[in-house]
């Protein structure tokens, strides 16, 4: 019968790997073991050709010299060595980097492959170099140098309400920071350094803030203080407006003018607590007739005069209807 035939011939080929006893297969492992370590140990004992990749390490006066972007850690490079020195060198273990020395600020940013060749000599142990496949190393050196910025506070922004404003000097402490790191980065920092207080934070009464100092490159600059405090003094502003006759100025001679409205309205803020002594006569407001302008007959209404203390000031309308009569 062509199953029991089969069966047969399966049962009399696996008869010489039936176990004769209990250790048969611990027997085969350990042959197999003994067979393949044999193996290894041969074929580490030969010598090999192979492109690899070697460290290398970079060799500076980190007092002097900041390297600007990140520096290569290997290059890839052709060898002869023994299998034992090929695997070591794969696994890492006591390998040693071959090292390029940076003794002045180089005048050019690359090294080529060619004259990677003594350092890496030196580095390979108990392997020969064939060629370096790396064609250039690139790389980029500043001076390592420190400038002072001094600081002030964002003219730009905000920091008050409508109703209140600064009084007197803003101060900062401290009033400037020294920086070192890249030449590049630290020539590039605006003198002086502006600081801006939190987004949004509108000022009531005086204040005492701490400020982020804020600079591009922190990973490479360093800087003396990384925040600082703002004093600022700050007061509330009253509201009020009063009437004013213009007087017309450079009018030509014999001839009246009148004016529609006849008055200028000038609105203005001043401090709440100089309210009281604040002289409310001393505003005056001209209007010149050589800026007359024909298309609409108007003139430009100008404060000349003003009492010491107010601000904000604006006056309405912002144009006077000026009819000449013969």
């Amino acid at each position: 019968m062509p199953l029991e035939r089969a069966k047969n011939i399966v049962l009399w080929f696996a008869k010489p790997f039936r176990p004769q006893t209990k250790q048969y297969w611990r027997v085969v492992l350990l042959c197999f073991v003994a067979a393949s370590t044999f193996w290894l140990l041969n074929a580490l004992n030969k010598s090999y050709s192979t492109q690899t990749t070697y460290p290398v390490r970079f060799v500076y006066d980190e007092r002097q010299l900041v390297p600007v972007k990140e520096l290569p850690e290997e290059v890839t490079i052709n060898v002869t060595g023994k299998g034992w020195k090929l695997l070591r060198k794969s696994l890492r273990v006591e390998v040693q980097p071959a090292e390029i020395y940076i003794r002045n600020l180089p005048r050019n940013n690359y090294l080529l492959g060619s004259a990677l060749r003594p350092a890496l000599v030196n580095a390979l142990d108990g392997m020969e170099l064939n060629f370096v496949v790396t064609d250039t190393l690139y790389f980029n050196f500043n001076a390592k140098v420190s400038r002072t910025v001094g600081l002030i506070l964002d003219p730009s922004q905000k920091i008050t309400g409508d109703r209140h404003a600064v009084v007197g000097p803003i101060v900062i402490k401290p009033d400037s920071v020294r920086f070192t790191g890249p030449s590049s980065m630290i020539e590039s920092l605006p003198n002086p350094l502006l600081v801006r207080l939190p987004d949004g934070q509108q000022l009531t009464e005086a204040t005492k803030v701490k400020v982020p100092i804020n600079y591009d490159n922190k990973s490479l600059v360093k800087s003396s203080a990384s925040t600082a405090e703002v004093t600022i003094n700050v007061k509330g502003l009253l509201q009020e407006e009063r009437q004013i006759i213009p007087e017309v100025v450079n009018a030509p001679a014999g001839r009246e003018i009148s004016l529609r409205p006849p008055y200028i309205l000038v609105r203005y803020q001043l401090l709440e607590d100089s309210a009281v002594s604040l002289n409310r006569d001393n505003f005056k407001a001209i209007l010149d007739y050589r800026r007359y302008s024909r298309r609409d007959s108007t003139l430009t209404p100008e404060l000349v005069q003003k009492p010491t203390g107010v601000r904000n000031v604006t006056l309405w309308p912002e144009r006077v209807k000026a009819i000449v009569e013969e």
